[in-house]
Parts: C-alpha cells; sequence; structure tokens
C-alpha cells in the first residue's frame, strides 16, 4: 500500500472493531473492519457482473448501515454514484435513473416498489438489488456481498477513486445532475480539501460526527464519508429530531455535528430546561450550511453554545467553498464568509462587475470546472464569456472581501420597480413565536407588477386566521421597511421544504399564482 494513502482500509488494518457508523436510535453498527470487508466484496461482484470504471451506480436507500457499503462499493471502483431522493415519486425517481445514465441500482425493501418503477431506464448490465431479499425482480444485495467476502484484495483489480455526482433538488425546474471528471486516482488519495477539514472543521481519527441529515443530499453523505475516510465515527440519524438530535450528542460525545438553519430554529423554540438539561459539552465544531441563517438566530446559537459553530457556503459545482468563523461571524454579522477557492464577483444582469456594497449575481473564477449531466444549455448558462460559473445567487461584497447572501436570482420579488429579497423578509417571521415556518413569494399584482406572499406555517394551527395574519405583518413593519412587508398571509401547514433547508419556492409559485 502507498504510503500516503488513507481511506477505510487503512483503518480497518489499524483499529478493525472501531465504529464506522452507528445507528443513533438502535446502537446497530459496522466496525471498520466490516465496512471494508462488505464494501470490497460488493465492489469485487459489481465487476464481476460487468460494471467498469465510469459505470454508474444509483442509491435509492433509506439513512442505514447499508448506504455506506455500498457508496463505499462504488467510491473504491473508480464508479459516478448517485444518491437518489426517496421521498420522490416514480416518475421522478425514474428520470434520475435514465438521465443518469446508471446501469445499477441498490434499494430496500421497502423502497422495492418504487424502484422497480424505474428499473427499466437501467443500462446494461442493469443490475438491480435490494438489501435482505431476494424479491421479484431484484437480487439480494447481502447475498451477493457474502458470496464474495473474504476475496483477497491482491490481484482482484486495480481500485480506484470514483466520484458521487448528486442531482439539484429541482427547485426551480427538473433536476440536474451535477458531473465532475474522475481523476483516476488510486483509491484513498489525499483530498484537496483534508488540510481545511483538519484546521477548519477539527476532523480527525478521533472524530465522532453525527448525521440527523438525509444521505441522499450531498453534504450528508460527502461529509460523513469524509469523517470515516479520517478514521472518525458517524453516528446516523433517521430522520432530525430536536430532543433525539440532543440526546445522541450526550449519548455518544458527539464532537462534530452539521446542520441546517432550520434545524436551529427548531433546537430554540425548545423549553429552555429541555434544552440546558443534555450534556453537550463533547461538541467541538457546529458546522452549517445549506441555507442563510437569521442573524438573530445565528446570535441565539452563540449565546447557547459558545463559539464552536462555523459557516460555509459552497455548492456542489464544487468551484467556491466560503467559510467563518464564530469570531469573524461576530465581527461580520451575517456574512457567509471570504472565499478560500479562486476568486468571487458581483455582477448585474449585462455582466457588468459592481462596486463593493452593491447587491448583484454572485460569479466564481475558479480553477476547477463541472457540468451538467446531458445538459449543455443549463452548463452554458452557469458560465459567462470569462469563464467564471454561478449557482444563480446573489449577495453583495464587502471591503474585506466578506460575502453576503440576499437570495436566488429566480426568487427576486420586484415590486413597483423595487427590488425585494425573500429571504429577508423569512428571517424576520420565522422569529414570531407563532410561526413554525415560512416561505415568502412574489404573486402576480395588477398595480405593481409583483406582491409579497408569506405562506406560514403556524405553530399552532388553531391560531391560523385574520388575526394572525395582520399580528405578523404588523410584527414585519416594525423591523422592516412597509414596501418589504407582505400584502397578505395564507397558512400552509405543508411548505416544500426539503431536508437540506432549502424551500421548493417554484411549487409554491405553482401553488399561489396570485
Amino acid at each position: 500500500m502507498t504510503e500516503n494513502l488513507m481511506n477505510i482500509r487503512t483503518h480497518a488494518m489499524a483499529n478493525p472493531e472501531k465504529p464506522a457508523v452507528i445507528i443513533s436510535d438502535s446502537g446497530a453498527a459496522l466496525t471498520f473492519k466490516e465496512l471494508d470487508d462488505r464494501s470490497f466484496a460488493l465492489a469485487v461482484a459489481l465487476r464481476e457482473r460487468g460494471m467498469e470504471p465510469g459505470s454508474h451506480l444509483a442509491i435509492l436507500l433509506e439513512n442505514d448501515l447499508p448506504y455506506y457499503v455500498v457508496a463505499w462499493a462504488a467510491q473504491r471502483s473508480g464508479f459516478f454514484y448517485t444518491p437518489v431522493n426517496w421521498h420522490l415519486t416514480g416518475r421522478e425517481t425514474s428520470y434520475v435513473i435514465e438521465d443518469s445514465g446508471a446501469s445499477a441500482i441498490a434499494t430496500s425493501p421497502q423502497l422495492v416498489e418504487k424502484a422497480s418503477a424505474c428499473a427499466l431506464a437501467l443500462t446494461s448490465p442493469a443490475l438491480s438489488l435490494v438489501t435482505k431479499g431476494p424479491v421479484k425482480n431484484f437480487e439480494s444485495l447481502d447475498e451477493m456481498i457474502d458470496a464474495h467476502l473474504g476475496v483477497s484484495s491482491g490481484a482482484t483489480f486495480a481500485e480506484i477513486e470514483g466520484s458521487y455526482m448528486f442531482y439539484s433538488s429541482g427547485t426551480t425546474g427538473v433536476p440536474k445532475g451535477i458531473k465532475r471528471s474522475l481523476t483516476n486516482e488510486p483509491f484513498g488519495s489525499p483530498k484537496p480539501s483534508d488540510p481545511m477539514m483538519k484546521s477548519l472543521f477539527d476532523f480527525s481519527s478521533d472524530t465522532v460526527f453525527l448525521c440527523p441529515a438525509p444521505l441522499y443530499h450531498a453534504a450528508p453523505l460527502g461529509w460523513s464519508m469524509t469523517a470515516q475516510r479520517l478514521g472518525g465515527t458517524v453516528i446516523l440519524m433517521d430522520h432530525f429530531d430536536p430532543v433525539e438530535f440532543l440526546r445522541a450528542i450526550e449519548k455518544y460525545k458527539v464532537t462534530g455535528v452539521q446542520v441546517v438553519p432550520t434545524m436551529f430554529v427548531r433546537l430554540l423554540k425548545l423549553p429552555e430546561e429541555v434544552r440546558n438539561s443534555f450534556d453537550l459539552s463533547s461538541l467541538r465544531m457546529v458546522v452549517h450550511a445549506a441555507a442563510p441563517c437569521p442573524v438573530e438566530v445565528k446570535i441565539k446559537m452563540l449565546e447557547w453554545l459558545g463559539p464552536i459553530i462555523r459557516e460555509y457556503y459552497a455548492g456542489s459545482e464544487g468551484t467556491s467553498f466560503f467559510t467563518i468563523g464564530a469570531q469573524d461571524w461576530i465581527n461580520h454579522k451575517g456574512s457567509v464568509g471570504q472565499n478560500t477557492m479562486g476568486s468571487v464577483h458581483i455582477l448585474d444582469e449585462e455582466g457588468n462587475e459592481l462596486p463593493n456594497g452593491d447587491i448583484g449575481v454572485v460569479w466564481f473564477d475558479s480553477p476547477h470546472s463541472f457540468e451538467y449531466h446531458n445538459d449543455p444549455v443549463k452548463t452554458a448558462e452557469a458560465f459567462n464569456d470569462r469563464g467564471w460559473n454561478t449557482l444563480g445567487d446573489m449577495g453583495r461584497i464587502d471591503d474585506e472581501g466578506y460575502l453576503y447572501l440576499s437570495d436566488r436570482r429566480t426568487n427576486l420579488i420586484v415590486s413597483g420597480g423595487a427590488n425585494i429579497y425573500p429571504q429577508e423578509v423569512e428571517d424576520i417571521l420565522v422569529l414570531h413565536p407563532d410561526v413554525d415556518d415560512v416561505a415568502v413569494i412574489g404573486v402576480h399584482d395588477e398595480d405593481m407588477g409583483q406582491r409579497v406572499l408569506a405562506v406560514v406555517s403556524p405553530a399552532n394551527p388553531a391560531a391560523a386566521g385574520p388575526e394572525l395574519a395582520d399580528q405578523l405583518i404588523e410584527f414585519c413593519r416594525e423591523r422592516l421597511a412597509h414596501y418589504k412587508c407582505p400584502r397578505q398571509v395564507v397558512f400552509d401547514a405543508d411548505l416544500p421544504r426539503l431536508p437540506t433547508g432549502k424551500l421548493a419556492k417554484r411549487l409554491l409559485r405553482d401553488r399561489y399564482p396570485g
């Protein structure tokens, strides 16, 4: 083994009985040896069945132990692998499978019906696998692994690094596959991000990393696999619950966790005596990302947990990475930090560079590139004539190079010629004690072009009505210019918010056209 390689086999050899992953509620676990043995056995089996480096594997699984077995099998085989959101409909799932060009799918008995609906979209060699099993038209993943356990790692095949290919959440249209080139480097080759993960995010072999979000999203899977690659243990929740989240930190002596701002909000709405009843002293790092965090929410979290909170802003496209620690954030409240990868530019709609402090579209001049799979038009739209790329977010840069996000370009509301950023309004309304969740959108208005509509999920459904609506509008007007505030509030208990924290505003605009 090359001396500088570090992967799960490194840790399986050095500390075979150490847990690589533990299921939070049940305590079920896989040791590093078990994870290494089982993922390698699956890799061998898939290669025997005709999959080669560059082949594509789809993963349609719940948060459970087999997820990491399948993902690591693909990672060490040079495959592309796509985690599929199991909340999608059969039609949406089929779209992802067909668009990705996957030749294999791994699923569970609970999701096999949905997987069956898209199995016809698989390309050759068309392998349909199910945990436990077998079931009709699906081979048993476990039996395939068991049949190949103990195969020598010697002359079987050269292990090279694969890559995940996530699909965007589809908040503004159909999901897009975000594809980066395979490196063909040996499995375990050092990652460019390793120094940052160690120095800024405190990843090491003694990390105990709590993952409270679905593994079909980029950050939960990517960061938890990074923790394992560096020798840490992952504590996996099947879904986020604020009390169970705190209990897991105490029970497993969690050192690090990644969350989204909506989780902060739900934690802060717990009674103070509940929050303070758990021992959280093991925590060394709390990371948040995926959506802007309201300033007042961040302040309250810092007051509670102290200066262990670090934020980052990035995309699965991998062309930028902004990050900011607690003290820096206190000095630059609302910022997502400075770029650690290339340079950043704020441009107007005509492509002209704007001065510091002005809001425009955020563009990145990055050494890295990407493409949207099977979509050259969207790929071209993400780049300008200077080779810079954008994720479609709007923001401003201060004189020290700190980025402040405003909103998505597609979410901008133009009312009477004035630009209104929904995130600013949402950050106010979510603080109201009677609001569980909120989304702000622009709807058609004959006089103003658009007017501001707040769609509110109330903390107490029985309180929904005109009186609460008036209170919320006044609550907003006390804190923001009146033209930014909603002229109308509707109540909806089912806001289409993704587990990443992002709102699917396209669906809301369809639901409330005007």
